[in-house]
């Protein structure tokens, strides 16, 4: 607990790092079970295409009318823990352009705010069985923090989404950065929020942070959800074969003596392809 401090900014984004909505769930469940205040938020102008990440327009309480630009804030804990973990949050949309400024600012807050450590959370399209427990890679750059607490090192070499770079930034900038990938099954893309993949990242989170992890109803939310996706399969003999397949494949990753470095692999193979699933629409399906 004590390689990432007291002191942890935990960070997650919409888009490329957040298959079926993972990752943001996970943060709006810290958000909303707790109490926080916007520390800092950045100019929208700088960082967002308006074409690819268009504004809102929604109606208020009252009546009125107002319009929503993209964001990207960071919020802190407006209550303090007498002797435990606080976290504080960093959450938005990625952002299309001026990585290196927007992490800059964002690590720039981190350091006026006593930030200790940086998780980032994230979750990618994957080859597994929706009816196992989720995987979750837990890695880190930084040697002391794998050491402290017995993270995996990433050998993938390719492009990286935004959470990286932030991770990267604040290395550099002295605070020890941790990152946390859940793998959702790439066929549920029509059951998306995945809320047993929120879960399994917010009990991993705690297990990382020494925090006080909030769930809700996410685990009666991922039976719901678990028991949808059987239904689904069941009329589907194909779909229900191929789950099959993934369910062996994944008990073998579980083995004691196969275990190792599963799931960096899975991970690598993710991030190899630029984000996307197994699959894109139009390409062999992998159940052939």
């Amino acid at each position: 607990m004590d390689g990432l401090g007291r002191r942890v900014l935990v960070a997650a984004f919409d888009g490329w790092n957040d298959a079926g909505e993972a990752a943001s769930s996970a943060i709006a469940q810290l958000r909303d079970s707790g109490n926080y205040e916007t520390v800092f938020a950045v100019d929208p102008e700088l960082y967002f295409d308006y074409q690819y990440t268009r504004p809102h327009i929604a109606t208020e309480g009252d009546g009125s009318r107002s319009l929503r630009w993209p964001e990207a804030v960071l919020l802190r804990p407006t209550r303090t823990t007498r002797g435990g973990t606080q976290l504080w949050l960093l959450t938005g949309v990625e952002p299309a352009r001026a990585w290196q400024a927007f992490a800059a600012e964002f690590i720039d807050m981190a350091l006026s705010e006593d930030i200790t450590g940086f998780v980032s959370i994230g979750s990618m399209m994957s080859d597994v069985p929706h009816t196992r427990p989720i995987s979750v890679f837990a890695g880190s750059d930084n040697e002391a923090l794998r050491t402290s607490l017995e993270l995996e090192r990433s050998t993938y070499e390719g492009p990286v989404g935004i959470l990286s770079v932030l991770g990267h930034a604040a290395d550099v900038a002295g605070i020890p950065a941790a990152s946390l990938w859940a793998s959702v099954p790439h066929y549920v893309a029509g059951h998306t929020p995945s809320p047993k993949a929120t879960l399994a990242l917010l009990d991993r989170l705690e297990d990382l942070t020494g925090a006080s992890v909030p769930r809700g109803d996410l685990a009666t939310e991922a039976a719901a959800w678990e028991a949808s996706i059987d239904a689904a399969a069941a009329d589907d003999e194909e779909m229900t074969e191929y789950i099959r397949q993934l369910e062996r494949t994944r008990d073998t990753w579980d083995s004691p003596e196969a275990s190792g470095d599963a799931i960096a692999q899975e991970f690598e193979r993710y991030l190899r392809r630029g984000g996307e699933g197994p699959t894109k629409p139009g390409r062999d399906d992998p159940r052939r």
